[in-house]
C-alpha cells in the first residue's frame, strides 16, 4: 500500500519535470479523459486527467449551443486521443476532484490536444480560476 501512495505522490511532484505515459481508457467530455498509468511494473492505476490548458463547453451546459458544441468537443477529443492510445502527460497537478489530476496532454506525435482544441475553436485557453460561461 505505501508503494502505492509513494509512487502517485512522486508522479504529482515530478509530473512539472518529466512526461509521463498514459494509455487512453475513454473520453468523459471534450476537455476530460481516463487513462492508464503505470506507476511500476506492478502498479497500473486509472486516473480522470483534465487537459489543464483548455476549457471546452459543459455537456450538462447552460443553453443548447453550450451542449451541442461540448458534444463536438468531445466526439474530437475522441478522434484526436483515440482509446488505447498512447499519451504524454505533463506538467501534472492536483485537482479539485479527489481522483482527478490536471495535466498538459500531447498526442502521440507530440502535438497539444489543448492547443489543437483552441485552434479549432472547440475550447479556450485555460490557466486556472473561474471558468467563463458559453452561454451569452
Amino acid at each position: 500500500m505505501w508503494r502505492i501512495i509513494i509512487a502517485i505522490c512522486g508522479i504529482f511532484v515530478a509530473g512539472a519535470a518529466i512526461a509521463v505515459p498514459a494509455t487512453v481508457d475513454y473520453i468523459i467530455d471534450g476537455d476530460t479523459f481516463a487513462a492508464r498509468v503505470n506507476l511500476d511494473d506492478d502498479i497500473k492505476i486509472t486516473v480522470r486527467v483534465r487537459i489543464s490548458n483548455v476549457d471546452t463547453p459543459e455537456l450538462h451546459g447552460m443553453c443548447d449551443y453550450e451542449i451541442r458544441m461540448a458534444n463536438i468537443a468531445r466526439d474530437r477529443l475522441a478522434q484526436l486521443i483515440p482509446i488505447g492510445s498512447t499519451v504524454e502527460l505533463t506538467d501534472i497537478r492536483d485537482d479539485k476532484y479527489l481522483g482527478r489530476i490536471d495535466a498538459r496532454v500531447s498526442d502521440s506525435d507530440g502535438n497539444d490536444v489543448g492547443k489543437i482544441l483552441i485552434t479549432e475553436n472547440l475550447g479556450r485557453a485555460y490557466n486556472g480560476g473561474r471558468r467563463l460561461r458559453w452561454c451569452e
